[in-house]
């Protein structure tokens, strides 16, 4: 029962109300609270010959006076544009003191009443008033902007920097781009792998960024592992969140997880060795060609791989410590991979026989001078392609390299 009709009901048992004893009185209240759910006193008012139940006539509301009307919007939204959309609490403090200033430039052609307005106006008002040019350039915005990511990025689970260190198998991977400087076409992306516990890395070459190559490449690397996969983990390329390399993960058992979006200490592991294992190698070329290729995964597949896991000692981080300003890190004692996963439990004593003859066969001296001879072969394909403009950069770094030949101890981080 809405208000009118409550009313109307009042009005008509008023009469019988007013004429009635105290005893039936009490018994049209009673009727009346059921009927209308109001308090017994309030009927006892409503009831009273002096109360009015009559509906008020309608009055117009008093409006308020516009002090900023549409006077200002293009002025204010010239200013706007002027100081490179700023919200309204940022964009009051520069009206006070720029308007006249843009005034005198002749940026702004105003009257002196438009001025005061516009010096006077708050925050909340200028969000107000700029409601609609704020709504078009959002939706400008987010023209050029990449899609939402499809439901495959919600079915593989997002990890963070919480790797258990002592378990072998934990792999973080990565794309390193050969593009030069420009990414046009395709080229040769380096992809990489390392695991988490002991350090050790595989690579291998792709030619451009395909899903099933990308995967291909994964299983070569898989296959000369010495140890069993338990989780990879990339980032949010789209090389590696696909449908394949998630069907392929299901079928063998294997975790699969990802970082957060351009969140690169999510994997650091593998983000630390894009300079030393890849680019301090390869250099920062551009490489398009199956010939490049070829050379490329060659050194992959033997001797970068062995010089780097059998002979570069790699540093963990046992312990961080903060004394005030200062971060105090204490290693243990640089260790290869190859010697991590001789003492690790987690290795078969087949397996550990087989690096073992491997390690014995192996000349260091040999492996960085068959390195040297394909990095030789590799520049001069690409010499031979006429990019003449990256030529001396290559050199520079291709002569500092020869004469390194020392085995400097690689800083593999893990957290506390």
């Amino acid at each position: 029962m809405d208000m009118h009709s409550r009313n109307q009901y009042l009005k008509s048992l008023r009469e019988e109300y007013l004429k009635v004893s105290k005893k039936k009185k009490g018994l049209l209240l009673d009727e009346a609270e059921k009927r209308t759910s109001l308090s017994r006193l309030y009927l006892i008012r409503k009831l009273s010959p002096f109360s009015n139940l009559e509906p008020k006539e309608p009055h117009e509301k008093r409006k308020r006076e516009t002090k900023y009307g549409s006077d200002i919007k293009p002025a204010l939204a010239r200013v706007w544009e002027i100081f490179d959309y700023p919200c309204g609490q940022r964009l009051a403090p520069l009206l006070k003191t720029e308007v006249e200033r843009l005034r005198a430039f002749k940026e702004l052609r105003i009257t002196n009443e438009v001025s005061k307005k516009l010096r006077r106006i708050s925050s909340a008002t200028i969000d107000r008033k700029l409601r609609h040019q704020k709504e078009v350039l959002h939706r400008l915005r987010r023209k050029g902007h990449s899609k939402n990511k499809s439901l495959l990025y919600q079915k593989i689970p997002i990890r963070l920097n919480d790797w258990d260190t002592s378990i072998i198998g934990n792999l973080g991977i990565d794309f390193v781009e050969h593009c030069g400087s420009s990414k046009r076409g395709e080229y040769v992306n380096s992809l990489s792998t390392t695991d988490i516990a002991s350090g050790w890395w595989e690579g291998e070459g792709v030619m451009g960024r395909g899903q099933y190559p990308t995967l291909e490449a994964l299983k070569r690397i898989r296959e000369r592992t010495p140890f069993k996969w338990l989780e990879i983990h990339p980032d949010n390329d789209s090389a590696f969140i696909n449908a394949h390399l998630l069907r392929y993960c299901q079928k063998d058992g294997l975790r699969f997880s990802r970082s957060r979006p351009n969140k690169k200490n999510d994997n650091p592991y593998i983000e630390e060795k894009n300079y030393t294992h890849v680019k301090k190698f390869l250099g920062y070329l551009r490489y398009d060609t199956q010939e490049e290729l070829e050379i490329i995964n060659s050194l992959y597949g033997n001797e970068l791989r062995l010089y780097k896991n059998f002979f570069q000692p790699v540093m963990k981080l046992k312990s961080k410590i903060r004394v005030g300003a200062k971060v105090k890190r204490k290693y243990d004692l640089p260790k290869t991979p190859y010697q991590r996963l001789m003492e690790s439990d987690q290795i078969p004593k087949e397996t550990k026989k087989e690096l073992k003859a491997t390690y014995l066969a192996l000349n260091p001296a040999q492996l960085k001078r068959t390195i040297d001879i394909k990095l030789d072969k590799l520049y001069q394909v690409y010499q031979e392609k006429g990019r003449s403009q990256e030529i001396k950069p290559f050199k520079k770094q291709k002569a500092r390299l020869l004469t390194n030949y020392m085995i400097q101890p690689e800083v593999f981080h893990l957290p506390t």
